[in-house]
């Protein structure tokens, strides 16, 4: 290889780190990070705790780190966590956390394990993705051995001094010695990822930070190896919250959890103050780009142009381009148009999360009383609660305000002789579902 191609290769790795700066992803690094990803292709490994049947929003930003990696020539190696995942992570955490039985965690693990896959393996570009379970070796290793090849080359007082620990001996219930020996556990997956793949870097949040030093020192006091970490930063709204919750709670990368409509409203509703740092987090336009998008944000923030970019960058990431056709269509016909037109499979996936009831086909054919709907449904107590409410113009039937106390609901006033929509408000709804 001539000099130039090794001087042009050696420039573009160096751009890596770069990459990782300029996105504001680099929270902390071990000395020396930069230097080895400049000078030679490694393997990186993200690990993915199976906590649940599904990741998160929050494992987006950990995914798509590895991606870049992969893009800039790096081999990425996803593991989940069905031996640590059996213990559970004490980093976050101010309480112990519940034990989960074995067949759960192999059923997250199966979940997980085909979301990383779709998820790292879609649009791959660089050396193919390694997927793990450290169940592998860790199930594998009795006692006596992790008391000597891991727990020999730390001292109580270095685990002492991990923030995860002490923020828990300052609690009451302080910490278990299971979940106490967690970052063992993951210092040991380090080594053993260096052994089997010549892996040298882990990536992770920086509540990591203490497990992936310990996975450093292991393999340098065990190997005499150099082994390093960035850890990125863990996020917050710029209005203080958890990055990754809705007004319904945790947002899902399983569509049966959290449906692609509400994933995709979930990045549409990003504040203007925290869009710029996210499209730079969780997709892959360039610099200019974002910056042409923060430039709208401060001329057209009506538009909500960075907000639609990153709300279809990260839905046809996780849920593919299909699902954001269906979905913009259907916000513009539902929050755009008359809702009579949408069709009855926009209408249930855009209000999938309203409460709903069910009537028979042959007493909407024959007429039920608005009021009694209103009731049954729980927009109103009774039905002189629900006259009086039809009265002021506050109950709307398919987005239509309703004017008839005394009205009826029939056939013609089902979408599609499926569904009916109440509105009680600018957000309350009940879906009304027609049984044949």
């Amino acid at each position: 290889m001539s000099s130039l191609c090794i001087e042009s290769m050696m420039n573009a790795m160096a751009e890596m780190f770069h990459e990782f700066e300029w996105r504001g992803l680099v929270a902390n690094a071990t000395e020396g990070a930069r230097e080895l990803i400049a000078r030679e292709k490694v393997a990186a490994y993200a690990g993915f705790d199976p906590t649940a049947s599904s990741l998160h929003v929050g494992h987006l930003l950990p995914i798509v780190a590895l991606k870049r990696l992969q893009r800039f020539g790096h081999s990425p190696i996803a593991v989940i966590g069905g031996g640590t995942g059996m213990i559970g992570d004490p980093s976050g955490k101010t309480v112990e956390r519940t034990l989960l039985a074995a067949q759960d965690v192999q059923a997250n693990v199966d979940a997980v394990r085909a979301q990383l896959s779709r998820l790292l393996e879609k649009h791959a570009e660089g050396p193919a993705v390694r997927f793990v379970d450290n169940a592998d070796w860790l199930t594998k290793m009795t006692a006596m051995e992790f008391l000597r090849d891991v727990g020999k080359s730390f001292t109580v007082n270095y685990l002492l001094a991990k923030e995860s620990v002490d923020r828990r001996l300052g609690h009451e219930e302080g910490i278990s010695f299971t979940e106490f020996s967690y970052s063992l556990l993951q210092a040991y997956d380090f080594l053993v990822l260096h052994d089997r793949f010549k892996c040298t870097l882990q990536l992770g949040g920086s509540d990591q930070w203490g497990n992936i030093v310990a996975g450093c020192d292991l393999i340098r006091k065990l190997r005499g190896k150099h082994a390093h970490g960035i850890v990125m930063p863990l996020l917050m709204t710029a209005s203080g919250v958890k990055f990754g919750k809705s007004e319904t709670g945790t947002v899902w990368l399983d569509p049966a959890r959290t449906s692609p409509f509400h994933f995709y409203q979930f990045w549409l509703n990003t504040d203007d103050r925290d869009v710029a740092a996210y499209l730079k987090y969780f997709t892959f336009r360039s610099q200019a780009e974002i910056g042409e998008l923060e430039q709208a944000v401060k001329l057209r923030p009506e538009q909500r142009e960075a907000q639609r970019a990153l709300a279809r960058e990260v839905t046809e990431m996780v849920h593919g381009a299909d699902h954001v056709a269906r979905v913009e269509k259907a916000t513009t016909v539902l929050f755009g148009g008359p809702l009579a037109q949408a069709s009855v499979d926009d209408i249930l996936m855009v209000f999938d999360d309203a409460p709903s009831i069910t009537i028979k086909a042959a007493v909407l054919e024959a007429g039920i009383p608005v009021a009694e709907v209103a009731v049954k449904t729980g927009l109103a107590v009774s039905k002189a609660e629900a006259g009086r409410l039809i009265k002021q113009g506050g109950l709307y039937v398919n987005d239509q305000r309703y004017k008839d106390d005394r009205g009826s609901l029939t056939f013609a006033d089902a979408i599609g002789r499926s569904v009916i929509v109440l509105r009680k408000g600018p957000r309350e709804r009940r879906i009304v579902k027609i049984q044949e």
